[in-house]
């Protein structure tokens, strides 16, 4: 049986904004500090300051996911080049010169959860990365131009993959957006691959998490030792970006922004 997709209200989806909010001030923050020699820890601890002295906290700190053999230990997830999603925090992780660094951020505020993330080149990075990171965010756009109601999250999911593969990269499969609200993750889940007309249909009150996950090389991923580190089986990189994203007069309404970290 399909778990219920949970409609919001107005004054809901205004709480939903203000978490997400904190989450791109958070990002924005963290952009002055991703630089070469920066450790992976060193953000982490930046961005757990930054999100408790503006009244939230941290979203991933502790979080428990089914198929994890412990809590995750972070308050971000920080996964670099060839690591897709969910890399762990560490001072031995050390950023170099022409990295990517994939940063997923959450936050808990007023009870209604906040979602985004942003993947940041390190130094000078590689004109062929520099596609893959535009490519990747121009997939997200082109899938929230597809959260209109009466639409499917198919029809999301199909826009996100037609864009990322026109360019010859790759789709991961296995990792979703969803919903959002009072809880992180919450049904639908939004696929970045897909059929048009397929799944849920899109109604006002939604609010959903779209977040492309594309590899320069193909699509296939594994876990790494830690039990949360995804990574690309070919060690090619990876690119991340997700916007939390409301249905509001049946048009899309971005909730979370990227403006702190391009402005």
């Amino acid at each position: 049986m399909a778990e219920q997709i949970i409609l919001k209200t107005a004054e809901e989806i205004e709480l939903i904004r203000n978490s997400s909010l904190l989450v791109g001030k958070t990002l924005g923050e963290l952009k002055k500090h991703i630089q070469p020699g920066v450790s992976t820890l060193h953000l982490d601890q930046i961005a757990e300051t930054f999100i408790r002295d503006h009244g939230g906290v941290p979203a991933f700190k502790d979080y428990n996911a089914s198929f994890a053999d412990y809590p995750f230990p972070g308050s971000l997830c920080t996964s670099v080049n060839e690591q897709v999603v969910h890399g762990i925090p560490s001072d031995k992780v050390i950023l170099q010169n022409g990295d990517l660094i994939s940063i997923d951020c959450g936050v808990l505020m007023n009870g209604y959860f906040g979602d985004s993330a942003y993947t940041f080149a390190v130094g000078e990075v590689s004109s062929k990365k520099l596609r893959l990171m535009q490519v990747t965010k121009e997939s997200l756009y082109k899938g929230i131009e597809m959260v209109v109601a009466g639409n499917r999250i198919g029809d999301i999911s199909y826009a996100v993959q037609k864009h990322a593969e026109r360019f010859g990269y790759s789709v991961v499969r296995e990792m979703v957006g969803h919903g959002l609200g009072v809880s992180l993750h919450e049904a639908p889940e939004v696929p970045n691959h897909g059929k048009k007309r397929s799944g849920p249909v899109l109604v006002n009150g939604m609010v959903i998490a779209i977040e492309p996950m594309i590899n320069m090389g193909k699509r296939f991923i594994k876990v790494g030792n830690d039990g949360w580190t995804v990574m690309s089986t070919d060690r090619q990189p990876s690119a991340h970006y997700e916007h939390s994203v409301a249905i509001v007069n049946g048009q899309p309404e971005i909730l979370s922004t990227f403006a702190y970290i391009e402005n």
